[in-house]
């Protein structure tokens, strides 16, 4: 696939930032529940960020990043907040301070044209995807082929400077890329998630990931217009996110007879 390159310089350093093209149709958010960070998305951003992570891993580069941010990042789909923009690090080759990730948020959304065009290659996650053994024939315990450890920087996932930064070696890149580029096979519900940095990040996925944040937005928006406020807010956001999608399959349902 295709994606852009930017040269930023940012807190006195050089980085190479990659972006998703505008046309690519994947939308992402981020929130904080149950002390953990979460990136959402549905089946198709599964794919991608995936994809994003295992060619991360064979960037050779210092001072690379990938960078999701407007228009392919949203609101979540539980209370309608912002979504934070979220940075790809490989951990081996860049490093991102406080002030530098301060300095790159004030920089977004990044505009113009962008320094150059990225063919980023993902052959070798094929052949990795067609091994990979279905759960109901997994050993007990057993998530996927065992990855022998290696030494290097930890995985960390945390909000750094107004951005959520997911920073993982090489090595632990191409381990969390297949489980990542899986989310969806296995879906329970509608919903699918995979631990990134256990127990701290989860990429999570919902078929329905878009009808699910314009429900929040509506929600959110249906609060403030009634002058609901104040301690609680987020959480009856949810509550009424939930009634929105009710009311908007009603008619479905009375079309089909359900």
């Amino acid at each position: 696939m295709k994606l852009h390159r930017r040269a930023v310089r940012c807190d006195g350093r050089e980085f190479t930032v990659i972006t998703l093209r505008p046309d690519t149709d994947c939308r992402f958010s981020t929130n904080f529940h149950h002390d953990t960070w979460h990136i959402l998305s549905d089946w198709r951003g599964a794919r991608l960020l995936g994809r994003l992570l295992w060619g991360l891993a064979y960037q050779r580069r210092p001072g690379t990043l990938i960078l999701i941010d407007r228009p392919h990042l949203g609101p979540n789909p539980f209370d309608g907040r912002p979504g934070d923009p979220i940075v790809l690090v490989p951990s081996d080759l860049t490093a991102l301070s406080v002030r530098t990730a301060q300095a790159l948020r004030r920089r977004l959304p990044l505009r113009g044209a962008p320094d150059g065009t990225v063919r980023w290659q993902t052959h070798g996650l094929d052949p990795v995807m067609a091994q990979r053994i279905p759960w109901y024939e997994r050993p007990p315990g057993v998530k996927h082929a065992p990855i022998v450890p290696v030494r290097g920087p930890q995985p960390k996932i945390d909000r750094l400077g107004g951005l959520l930064m997911f920073a993982a070696s090489a090595h632990d890149l191409r381990g969390y890329a297949p489980d990542v580029h899986e989310l969806g096979r296995y879906a329970f519900r509608g919903m699918d998630y995979t631990e990134v940095e256990s127990p701290d990040g989860e990429v999570q996925v919902f078929n329905d990931f878009r009808h699910r944040v314009s429900a929040a937005t509506a929600a959110r928006r249906e609060l403030r217009a009634e002058g609901v406020a104040g301690p609680g807010f987020d959480e009856l956001v949810w509550d009424r996110g939930t009634d929105v999608r009710r009311r908007a399959l009603r008619p479905i349902a009375a079309e089909t007879g359900a």
